[in-house]
């Protein structure tokens, strides 16, 4: 409730926290847009393998020249404005930054990065949420050991999903559900960056002068990001997902406390305390009234009658049995809104979501029949998509994580609609594999296998 009070406090002392941004893509630029606003913190440095393209960002979202001149991160420290590098191991060792945001998207360098500000005694905000999912349980173990933080990014679902759920259970209720909406049909599953302006409801000359990139926004679409962050979700914030995975239900903001109800009691799911997706459209096409596309929600249960009967006083919206609520906000605003991981970190010492174990894996899933010797070419492509699975299920069968299938090439054919396993790819052994491997021995749920076959 005091975030802001706190940063204004540090500015008056001229002690503002101090960040390191590696990547100033779209998520960097609008977290750029918004730091001129925001007292209390000063951005020391950016990291990014294009200093110009950086530079183009920060002109873009109303940077003056001069606010990016600084000629080394000694100057930049010292003078309140910030340094350009392509060095990321320079940002990330650097006394005077206390907090790394990662935010390339690569999530094979993205754990480099984050191993790389813990040895160094930095706190970690990770954009970059695919390599939360297929080994965010281990750098949150690691960064405790380092006696730092490793937060996911407010403004992304998850961590925006996150906080519902502690609301809802500092507040005393059980939680049922908690996910965010997604714009699905099943055919989308398929989609491939050739496709997905269409699906998406965008023509291509839309997207080429917004300068959209059609694989990321592909696996928006294809079910992808629904999934890698639905898993961040269950093995942050203590949920599971179904057997099958995302099922994404339609409905309506309104319609929700109906779908998130236990299948035995009229509604959708399979078990209390579960991850799903709703989906803005009918499984017709149909786009539904009042829909939580781009927002989050939890589900929580009024589990007396007289809780019940509070819900009615105070115009709660329920299923028609009192029993199940919703709370949700309708939109995310992305990088707009990271300030407030940074604010958190930054003065309180507390993430905003955080991995506290391995529940569920998002798993790369073929597209369509692949041969031997194809190269994966990972989230939002041409060759596989992501599905949300138990972690124990995805250790008894092997399981590649969707974060590593880029780049690999295939050893074996797998037929669409497989799971692709890690005796079918030739990959190779960098730190991200190890990372993960090292997670799959250190957090095996109990009773799985403690690791699957190589």
């Amino acid at each position: 409730m005091n975030l802001y009070s706190r940063l204004r406090e540090r500015a008056a002392q001229n002690r503002p926290v101090r960040v390191g941004l590696i990547g100033a893509g779209k998520f960097g630029a609008m977290y750029l847009a918004q730091l001129p606003k925001t007292p209390g913190v000063h951005l020391v440095g950016i990291a990014d393998l294009s200093p110009a393209n950086a530079r183009t960002n920060l002109e873009r979202v109303g940077w003056a020249a001069e606010r990016f001149a600084a000629s080394s991160l000694d100057s930049a420290s010292k003078s309140g404005t910030t340094h350009l590098t392509e060095d990321w191991r320079a940002l990330v060792s650097h006394p005077a930054i206390d907090i790394v945001i990662e935010a390339t998207g690569n999530p094979v360098v993205a754990v480099e990065h984050a191993l790389g500000a813990f040895q160094h005694g930095k706190h970690v905000i990770n954009v970059t949420v695919e390599a939360d999912a297929f080994c965010g349980p281990l750098l949150a173990r690691k960064a405790r050991e380092a006696g730092v933080i490793y937060s996911l990014a407010y403004g992304d679902q998850p961590a925006m999903i996150c906080d519902l759920v502690d609301w809802a259970r500092a507040a005393g209720f059980q939680v049922v559900a908690a996910g965010r909406g997604h714009k699905w049909l099943p055919h989308f599953a398929q989609s491939t960056p050739e496709t997905v302006w269409g699906y998406y409801g965008l023509s291509p000359e839309q997207a080429r002068i917004g300068g959209l990139n059609p694989k990321m926004f592909n696996s928006f679409l294809d079910g992808s990001k629904p999934a890698i962050e639905s898993t961040a979700v269950c093995n942050a914030a203590d949920l599971t997902p179904a057997p099958d995975g995302l099922s994404f239900p339609p409905a309506s903001v309104e319609d929700i406390p109906f779908i998130m109800r236990p299948r035995e009691e009229g509604g959708h799911l399979h078990h209390k305390g579960q991850v799903e997706v709703v989906s803005s459209l009918e499984r017709d096409g149909r786009v539904i009234p009042y829909d939580i596309r781009f927002g989050v929600f939890v589900v929580f249960e009024g589990d007396t009658e007289y809780i019940r009967r509070c819900f009615g006083e105070y115009g709660v919206r329920t299923d028609p049995g009192g029993r199940y609520a919703c709370l949700y906000k309708r939109w995310h605003m992305i990088g707009l809104e990271v300030g407030i991981s940074v604010a958190s970190v930054g003065v309180r010492n507390e993430p905003t979501g955080c991995a506290t174990g391995f529940r569920a894996d998002c798993v790369a899933v073929a597209k369509r029949d692949l041969k031997a010797g194809e190269m994966l070419d990972g989230e939002g492509g041409y060759t596989v998509v992501g599905r949300l699975m138990p972690a124990r299920d995805s250790l008894a069968r092997g399981a590649l994580p969707l974060g590593l299938a880029h780049g690999v090439r295939l050893l074996s054919a797998v037929t669409a609609g497989g799971t692709v396993r890690w005796s079918d790819v030739a990959i190779d052994d960098s730190l991200a594999v190890r990372t993960r491997r090292e997670m799959e021995r250190v957090f095996a749920p109990e009773g799985a296998p403690a690791m699957a076959a190589r």
